[in-house]
C-alpha cells in the first residue's frame, strides 16, 4: 500500500501582509500550525491525520488579524504550541517518506522557517508537489483561491470545515482531489510513486 500526504500550513500574518508578501519590516512567515491527511494512493481514503501548533520565535504574539482568520489564539499556542524544530521533525516522521502535496509552495515556508531559525540538521522534506498546476490542467481555476476552497472548487459538496485551519484545509485538499479523480482526472498521487 502506498501513501501520499496532503498538507497545509498556517503562519503569522497581519492585515495586508499577503498583499505586501510579508516584506514589511518585522513580518516573517513563521509557522503556527501544520495540518496533514495521509491517504491511500489507490483508494484515496484517509488513513491518518496530523495536526500540531507551533510557537513562533520572533513574533511571539499572534496578531488579532491572525487570531480572527484562523481561530488559533495566543492562549492555544501557550498551551499546546511546540518549537518549530520539534514540529518539523514530527511532520517528517508522519509523512514517513511518502510524497507531500500542498496547494501552492508551502514547502518553501518550511525552508524559510528552517533558515530563519538556523536549523541546519533538519532532515529533508519528502518529495513535494504543488497541486495547483494539476488542478488548473483539469479545469479548476486556482488564482485567488486558497487550500480551504479546493473541496468546493472540485465539487466535493459534502465537505465541512473551518477555513484557514491547517487540518481542515488539508481535508479540503483531500476531498477536492478525490472528487476530481473520481470524475476521471488522472491520479496524481499514484504518478508521484512511479
Amino acid at each position: 500500500m502506498s501513501h501520499a500526504v496532503l498538507y497545509d500550513l498556517e503562519y503569522t500574518a497581519w492585515e495586508g501582509s499577503m498583499v505586501a508578501r510579508w516584506l514589511r519590516p518585522g513580518e516573517f512567515r513563521e509557522l503556527v500550525q501544520i495540518g496533514a491527511v495521509k491517504i491511500d494512493t489507490e483508494t484515496l481514503s484517509p488513513v491518518a491525520e496530523f495536526e500540531i501548533l507551533v510557537r513562533p520565535r520572533i513574533n511571539k504574539v499572534l496578531s488579532d488579524y491572525f487570531e480572527k482568520l484562523t481561530g488559533i489564539t495566543n492562549a492555544m499556542i501557550a498551551e499546546r504550541g511546540v518549537d518549530f524544530a520539534d514540529a518539523y521533525h514530527r511532520f517528517v516522521d508522519f509523512a514517513g517518506g511518502a510524497p507531500i502535496f500542498s496547494f501552492g509552495r508551502d514547502d518553501l515556508v518550511f525552508t524559510h522557517n528552517a533558515d530563519l531559525y538556523g536549523l541546519c540538521d533538519a532532515p529533508p522534506l519528502p518529495v513535494h508537489r504543488n497541486i495547483m498546476p494539476w488542478l488548473n490542467a483539469h479545469g479548476v481555476e486556482t488564482k485567488g483561491w486558497h487550500a480551504c476552497d479546493v473541496a468546493r472548487l472540485c465539487g466535493a459538496l459534502d465537505f465541512k470545515g473551518r477555513e484557514h485551519d491547517a487540518l481542515d484545509d488539508a481535508r479540503s485538499i483531500a476531498a477536492g482531489t478525490r472528487a476530481l479523480i473520481r470524475r476521471g482526472a488522472d491520479n496524481l498521487f499514484r504518478a508521484a510513486h512511479a
